[in-house]
C-alpha cells in the first residue's frame, strides 16, 4: 500500500497554518474562512485516491464538486452557530468573521455552494460515468436533510461527532452510499440514450 505522497502531505499542512496563523488567519475570513477548511476534504480525497490508484490528482471536476460539497457543510455549521447565538455582537466575539455575517448572507452561500457542487459533480458523471446520474436524487435528499438539522438547537451539525446520532441522515447517507457503490460497478447503456452528450 502506497503512502501519501509528499506533496500532498505538505499542501495540507500549508493550509492548516493559511487557516490558523497570522498574518493570514483565513479562519477569520468571511467565506475565505469556510472556503479554507473546506479544502482539506479534496485534499483527503487526493491522498486516497493516490494510494489507491497511484494518480496524483483525480479529475478536477470531481476535486471541485468535493471542496464546493465541503464548503456547504461548513457554510451550514457556521450557519447553524450563528442562528442559535442570535446575537451579532455575541457572535463576532465567538468567532471573528461572524463579524461580517449575518443568516441571509450565510444562507445565500450555502446555495452557492451546493450549486457549485452539483455542477462540478454533473460535469464529472457526463465525462466518466453517466450511471451516476441517478444518484442526483439521493444525494439531493441527503444535502436537505443536513440543511433540515442546521435549523435545529445545539443542531447536530455544529457537532459533526453527534450526526451519527440522526437516523434520517444515516438512512440518507446508506442510501447514497449503497447507490454510488452500484452505479460504479454495474454498466447500464441504456443511460446514454436517455441522456444523450450531445443531440443529434
Amino acid at each position: 500500500m502506497k503512502s501519501a505522497h509528499p506533496l500532498q502531505r505538505q499542501i495540507h499542512r500549508l493550509m492548516g497554518c493559511v487557516y490558523n496563523i497570522a498574518p493570514i488567519r483565513s479562519k477569520d475570513l468571511p467565506y475565505i474562512d469556510v472556503l479554507s477548511e473546506s479544502i482539506n476534504n479534496p485534499l483527503r480525497f487526493c491522498l486516497g485516491w493516490y494510494i489507491v490508484t497511484g494518480a496524483l490528482l483525480p479529475p478536477l471536476s470531481l476535486l471541485l464538486s468535493y471542496w464546493m460539497l465541503g464548503a456547504y457543510f461548513m457554510a451550514l455549521k457556521r450557519f447553524s452557530e450563528y442562528r442559535q447565538i442570535d446575537n451579532s455582537y455575541v457572535a463576532a466575539s465567538y468567532r471573528k468573521s461572524f463579524r461580517y455575517y449575518c443568516q441571509e448572507s450565510l444562507l445565500n452561500s450555502v446555495v452557492f455552494y451546493a450549486a457549485a457542487s452539483m455542477l462540478f459533480f454533473g460535469a464529472f458523471i457526463m465525462r466518466y460515468r453517466m450511471e451516476l446520474i441517478l444518484a442526483f436524487p439521493l444525494v439531493a435528499w441527503l444535502m436537505s436533510v443536513y440543511f433540515g438539522l442546521s435549523f435545529r438547537d445545539d443542531s447536530a451539525v455544529q457537532n459533526p461527532e453527534k450526526l451519527y446520532r440522526e437516523p434520517r441522515l444515516m438512512i440518507s447517507l446508506g442510501l447514497c452510499i449503497s447507490a454510488f457503490i452500484l452505479l460504479l460497478f454495474v454498466d447500464m447503456p441504456w443511460i446514454s440514450s436517455v441522456f444523450p452528450k450531445s443531440h443529434p
